[in-house]
């Protein structure tokens, strides 16, 4: 167990930090399934909107490295565009 104060915080903050990444990305992931599962070519383009915000937004705290993220986007492009 931590002995100084400030260690304890550090715990606490990082729970805090690991619960709200944790959710973050989840929710990206749930978008991503709903955008490959669309049929609709005008509310994918609509859907891989948000989309790519959330997924730059992962990459830019370091959620998901910037590549996994380079790769999401470009293969999410490629379905929208098939539509």
């Amino acid at each position: 167990m931590a002995n100084h104060k400030s260690a304890l915080k550090r715990i606490r903050a990082n729970q805090a930090k690991r619960l709200r990444n944790r959710y973050q990305a989840k929710t990206t992931r749930t978008y991503i399934k709903r955008l490959r599962g669309t049929q609709d070519k005008a509310e994918a383009q609509e859907l891989y909107k948000t989309v790519v915000s959330m997924i730059d937004k992962l990459a830019k705290k370091n959620i998901i490295h910037r590549n996994k993220a380079a790769n999401n986007k470009s293969k999410l492009a490629k379905h929208v565009a098939s539509l």
